[in-house]
């Protein structure tokens, strides 16, 4: 009788246990059950049956999966109880460790050599082997599984920022932020999914006064870059608990997760009292609900690594004049940003940040292969541990063909000022250099030596046509000193004896970016770009963003490209632990606006344009020309088209 009594208890257990799919109270009556290797097996005694229809299903991204016994990473073996991970495990319903175990519990030796236990009979030597290898391989399993969690849980822990709260922020002011997926050079930019409100999701429960850690299932009420507002589930539409999180972050998980990991699902103190039967809540809500991929931790791991280490040698532009590279160490990488340290620099002071992708860096002897100035070190050889860091990881460009007509020098076009990000300025071809690379010199600003040109590529995104700033109603800031203006490209051509740059051999792609005009992100301040700011997208003009500096001058715009490596979602900077710059005071704008700002504002003051004319003015000037017809285009793009925007030359 008392071995029937045990026999049922350990099935109404297993019962019991199979029935808390979610995990729920996990650990606290597992603290009286018995942790042997033979616990195992007995709890699985029971006749195998087709899961009951109240176990959710939860859909991950247009997968479907389950979650039996509450574990869905790792599975036990029905015949020897054996626990490993689930993927290694034999047949398609993961039921068994190996081909002879599914063999032997078909032959139903399983429920006979349980009974024989039970019964207190000396087991068979088949049944000793396999009694001694489940705790064996359980407890390694188990180690490794841990060891597994503590290191992503270490590779993607979530820095906060000091004095700004990006979740207040948003909420204060009815905000929107541009999703994960503009920003394919960031984590999980590729990778995020269809991850949107109403995901589901477990989180660490702050309503508790249990003096463990408990978590509990929240659904995301908004998304807000990397960051969402999370609710916990039976708040209904109660916001009092509302809270944000990063999705990236250590303490957010999957739905099942608590299962596998043996970590208690506990409801809110708040809502306790609302129902009596929590497991039949949470089966009843999360039926047909998403929630996180299984491996989405792992996923956002292997995002975050970075091919470039500390101390490669890279060619990088001179800080101090733009027209020649120098070499560069990495020093740190921070988020795919990386600190380069200029060679020379003994104190190691003397640096300059970029992201991996930035236009800026190339391989060693990148200069030499393309004709571009290089200021050569003193250092006559490598310093101990610094290697070279391989061509293939660095940004590719587009495959240009300079055989038939192309760029030349003295060409006239429109370029983004690299020193001064907020104009666009009237600019020449100053030279031609191998691969598509052209040095081009902004009009009326030039060294006599050439030491303040620029390099950009043949498709770079910030080089524009002749009339390209009017038909697009942004302000062309003309050559300084220029006394005839309102500034005519046609008057300027004709004065200069110059021809502008032929439409066809700029970049025409528009991507389907995703950007939306008032979105909030965090941006590098490309005069500063160790800084990364909040920032908000004023502007779009096709490809082309206007980025505000919230808290600053409109003067300090900068104007970049919507696939620029130097833009991130919101929460990119907790998320990788880089400092976030908050939108500055009043006070502190009010107090810098005529010290150390002036310096800033010299270079802007002196390339300030005067009033354009409209579209409709520049057309008549056009049509007046015989080589010139004009192509309307509109304004501000947000429909992410590419339009025609150009003057285009006429053969």
């Amino acid at each position: 009788m008392e071995n029937t009594k045990d026999l049922t208890e350990h099935t109404s257990r297993a019962e019991r246990k199979r029935r808390d799919s979610f995990g729920m109270f996990d650990g606290y009556d597992s603290c009286s059950e018995d942790t042997s290797s033979s616990s195992s097996s007995e709890e699985s005694e029971e006749e195998v049956a087709p899961l009951p229809s109240s176990l959710p299903i939860i859909k991950n991204n247009g997968q479907v999966y389950t979650y039996p016994d509450g574990k869905s990473g790792m599975a036990t073996c029905e015949m020897c109880g054996m626990v490993g991970v689930r993927d290694a495990f034999y047949s398609k319903t993961k039921r068994f460790c190996s081909v002879s175990c599914s063999r032997s519990y078909s032959s139903n030796s399983k429920k006979a050599s349980i009974l024989a236990r039970l019964q207190g009979k000396p087991p068979t030597k088949k049944a000793k082997v396999l009694q001694k290898q489940p705790l064996v391989a359980k407890l390694a399993a188990y180690a490794q599984y841990q060891a597994t969690l503590q290191n992503q849980a270490k590779t993607k822990a979530a820095v906060p920022v000091e004095g700004f709260s990006w979740g207040n922020y948003i909420n204060s002011n009815s905000f929107t932020a541009a999703p994960v997926t503009c920003f394919k050079h960031a984590p999980m930019g590729t990778r995020w999914g269809d991850i949107s409100e109403g995901v589901r999701v477990e989180v660490p429960n702050t309503d508790c006064s249990l003096p463990t850690k408990v978590f509990w299932i929240a659904g995301i009420v908004k998304l807000a870059g990397y960051n969402a507002l999370l609710r916990y589930e039976g708040f209904e539409n109660d916001s009092s608990l509302d809270f944000w999180c990063n999705v990236c972050g250590s303490d957010i998980h999957p739905v099942g997760w608590c299962a596998t990991s043996g970590k208690p699902l506990v409801p809110p103190r708040t809502i306790q009292h609302k129902y009596t039967n929590w497991k039949a809540f949470l089966v009843k809500r999360l039926t047909g609900a998403k929630t996180l991929p299984p491996d989405f931790s792992q996923k956002v791991s292997e995002s975050m690594q970075y091919p470039f280490k500390t101390s490669m040698r890279v060619e990088v532009v001179d800080k101090t004049h733009l027209c020649r590279t120098r070499v560069a160490v990495v020093e740190s990488v921070i988020g795919g940003r990386l600190r380069l340290v200029y060679e020379e620099s003994e104190d190691k002071t003397d640096d300059f940040w970029c992201h991996m992708y930035s236009p800026l860096i190339h391989h060693i002897g990148w200069s030499r292969s393309i004709g571009h100035r290089f200021k050569r070190s003193d250092i006559t050889k490598k310093q101990d541990g610094h290697f070279d860091a391989p061509p293939h990881l660095f940004m590719k460009v587009k495959e240009v063909d300079a055989a038939g007509e192309w760029f030349k020098e003295g060409m006239k076009l429109e370029a983004i000022d690299p020193l001064n990000l907020s104009a666009i300025c009237v600019a020449t071809i100053r030279k031609v250099l191998a691969d598509g690379y052209l040095m081009i010199g902004i009009d009326g600003s030039e060294a006599a030596d050439g030491s303040d040109w620029f390099c950009y590529h043949a498709t770079s995104p910030s080089i524009f046509p002749v009339g390209f700033c009017e038909i697009n109603m942004i302000e062309l800031t003309p050559p300084r000193g220029y006394a005839k203006l309102p500034f005519k490209w046609f008057d300027y051509l004709r004065e200069t004896d110059s021809i502008a740059a032929p439409v066809k051999l700029f970049n025409k792609e528009v991507p389907n970016h995703g950007f939306h005009v008032g979105m909030k992100l965090e941006a590098v301040d490309l005069m500063e770009p160790r800084l990364v700011c909040v920032a908000t997208v004023t502007r779009i003009i096709h490809r082309l963003l206007r980025i505000h500096f919230d808290g600053w001058e409109d003067e300090y715009d900068q104007w970049v490209d919507c696939e620029s490596p130097d833009l991130y979602p919101v929460g990119w900077c907790q998320l990788t632990g880089y400092q976030l710059q908050p939108p500055a005071p009043q006070s502190s704008r009010d107090s810098q606006s005529s010290s150390s700002k002036q310096k800033k504002k010299a270079k802007s003051q002196q390339y300030k344009g005067h009033k354009k004319m409209t579209p409709l003015q520049l057309k008549e000037e056009l049509l007046d020309g015989e080589e010139y017809s004009f192509l309307q285009g509109a304004s501000d793009q947000e429909s992410n088209g590419s339009a025609s925007y150009y003057i285009k030359q006429e053969p």
